[in-house]
């Protein structure tokens, strides 16, 4: 079985064209900055996809539905590596954002939008795992989305709500015996139409951020109506567009009640921004290491075209544009790893507030340069670039959308220059 229908690139080229040699690609350029620990996880977690991609014949087409592949990733602990998890006896060893970078890169190179389904339920487990209180149905939702059992996602986005997320209109009532009815409209939330467990943000009082709740719910309960939004850049992924009808949530599945769902939701924003980032270098890796491939085997007038200097200068730049980016993001991970463990996770606000403009940087960058990256290393391969032959058209949409997930690329910008305006009021 093949990806396309119609072959466009010649035998010879696509057959150099595979993971293995991309992952060989990446490793020479990792191996020199990546401790050994780091190292050996990120071939790890190669190793099981090469042989997961040949023992099911994975071509990653249209027709496939990645969403079946999650468990058996799960079972690996390769849906996220920012906990241990200990609170359901996983007890994974390589932990962090810096070991959470290795996962993605080795996800995003096998298959990115497969990987950034992963992403969306990090986030939705995030928040269960930092409040599960030892609640056994909170710890139930916890395993099922580490292990990949089922995947998950996070309610914030409304129609009318996108960059004023905290100003909702969906609401949450208390009733007499500590549970709350849900009502509203939530959008654009990948995974919500195959999720089990959901994590939702409501208010007591519409357009009041102070009485924001948050709250986990299992989407086979009464009120749950979800359908799947049509985005045909990113087509394997199923995004969701949600009616919570008289949704009544339990009292245990209260990660938050009204005045904590503010809180809460702000805590997760460096996590969740710093997984775009990785994300978004991955897909400039993923993109790079097929035109790298590419242009030295590719011939015209007789030579390869790398050595065209139209040709091999252009990607020259995006290479050392992606190793820098990648070196830089990773010295972040790791410092943010050992503030963390520094502070037990209870990081100083002046610490913590410094990570937040420095994570907004990261992620506006970074989705930055997957859409420089992508597109100009697919144009670089000319008609081969833009087919259905290879990933490179999965890189090139999947680019398009990291500029708007998780705030928009001015909303960002909005943040980082208040983060300057601190700075100046600290003189």
């Amino acid at each position: 079985m093949t990806k396309f229908k119609t072959q466009v690139i010649n035998d010879e080229i696509l057959a150099k064209l595979t993971l293995e040699n991309r992952y060989k690609i990446l490793n020479d350029n990792l191996s020199i900055v990546l401790s050994d620990d780091e190292f050996a996880f990120l071939t790890q977690v190669e190793d099981f996809c090469l042989k997961y991609e040949k023992d099911n014949n994975i071509t990653h087409g249209p027709e496939e539905d990645f969403y079946k592949w999650t468990p058996a990733f799960g079972q690996q602990g390769y849906i996220t590596r920012q906990h241990t998890f200990e609170c359901i006896d996983l007890n994974y060893k390589e932990v962090g954002c810096a070991m959470d970078f290795m996962r993605t890169i080795a996800l995003t190179l096998f298959d990115p939008m497969f990987a950034m389904s992963h992403g969306a339920t990090t986030i939705g487990l995030n928040p269960i795992e930092a409040h599960h209180e030892n609640i056994p149905v909170r710890l139930e939702a916890l395993r099922d989305l580490a292990t990949g059992k089922a995947c998950g996602c996070l309610l914030i986005t409304e129609p009318e709500r996108g960059t004023d997320a905290v100003h909702m209109e969906s609401t949450c009532d208390e009733q007499a015996d500590g549970s709350y009815i849900l009502n509203g409209e939530k959008i654009f939330n990948t995974n919500a139409p195959r999720a089990k467990w959901a994590v939702a943000y409501a208010t007591a009082e519409k357009n009041n951020g102070s009485l924001m709740g948050q709250f986990l719910i299992n989407t086979s309960w009464d009120g749950w109506n979800c359908e799947r939004v049509g985005i045909p850049w990113i087509n394997k992924l199923h995004v969701g567009h949600e009616n919570l009808v008289n949704l009544r949530v339990p009292k245990e599945y209260v990660l938050g009640g009204p005045g904590k769902g503010r809180e809460h939701l702000f805590e997760g924003l460096v996590p969740e921004r710093i997984a775009i980032a990785l994300r978004g270098v991955s897909e400039s890796w993923g993109a790079l290491t097929h035109a790298i491939i590419y242009a030295n085997m590719r011939k015209q007038f007789n030579k390869e075209i790398l050595l065209f200097q139209g040709m091999g200068f252009p990607l020259a730049d995006l290479w050392s544009r992606v190793v820098t980016h990648t070196t830089g993001l990773l010295k972040f991970a790791e410092s943010y790893d050992a503030k963390v463990e520094k502070y037990a996770g209870d990081l100083p606000q002046h610490i913590a507030q410094t990570m937040v403009g420095m994570a907004s940087q990261y992620k506006y960058a970074c989705a930055k340069l997957s859409r420089k990256v992508c597109y100009e290393a697919a144009n670089l391969m000319g008609g081969a670039g833009f087919c259905d032959n290879t990933l490179m058209d999965d890189y090139l949409h999947i680019s398009r959308t990291q500029e708007i997930i998780g705030g928009s690329r001015q909303v960002q910008q909005l943040l980082m220059s208040r983060a300057l305006r601190r700075f100046y009021k600290e003189l």
